[in-house]
């Protein structure tokens, strides 16, 4: 069966129309696609510049608070790293719910009486918090709660306490008596 120029032509341009029929739909998913991509690219161009501006502000925070730090640090006397009691101060006041915002401290002396030495030594601690929460470290401070006995035994002596309700402060003056096993 032999099949004239007319069947070939029409067959050809079938095929060549189906041909271009599929490369069409490939081309406008990739054009649908690609258009996405730019979109998503375009979105992560302006969330990388917003992060790079967060991240440059982010440092210049972390060496104002670095540069704080050692400001807060050098308030802090030498003396009272020596001494133990300082992290059972800390300790309290974080579990009183106030912030401990200055310690200072006298040099540490030695009392006998008997056979027992004692090191003593005069503290001032400013805490902040509410009126509830200073109270409870303050009683926490005079009734030994929290100290961390079995190391550096000590005990407070509370000797005066000057809150102020406006600010939310509390400067308390007391006496450290601590002995080593």
């Amino acid at each position: 069966m032999k099949l004239n120029k007319k069947v070939w032509l029409i067959v050809v341009i079938v095929i060549f129309a189906v041909a271009l029929g599929v490369l069409f739909s490939i081309y406008t998913g990739q054009a649908r696609e690609l258009g996405q991509l730019e979109k998503a690219l375009n979105a992560t161009e302006k969330r990388e510049s917003g992060l790079e501006a967060q991240h440059k502000t982010l440092e210049g925070q972390l060496t104002q608070a670095e540069s704080d730090l050692k400001e807060k640090q050098k308030q802090f006397p030498e003396s009272v790293e020596s001494i133990e009691y300082d992290d059972d101060l800390f300790e309290i006041a974080d579990d009183c719910n106030v912030g401990l915002t200055k310690l200072t401290a006298s040099k540490p002396t030695n009392k006998t009486v008997g056979t027992v030495t004692y090191s003593v030594s005069s503290f001032v601690v400013v805490v902040k918090g509410s009126i509830d929460n200073i109270l409870e470290f303050i009683y926490a401070i005079r009734t030994g709660e929290g100290f961390d006995l079995p190391d550096f035994p000590w005990s407070a002596k509370v000797t005066s306490v000057k809150i102020n309700v406006s600010s939310g402060t509390a400067t308390v003056n007391l006496v450290i008596y601590g002995y080593k096993r």
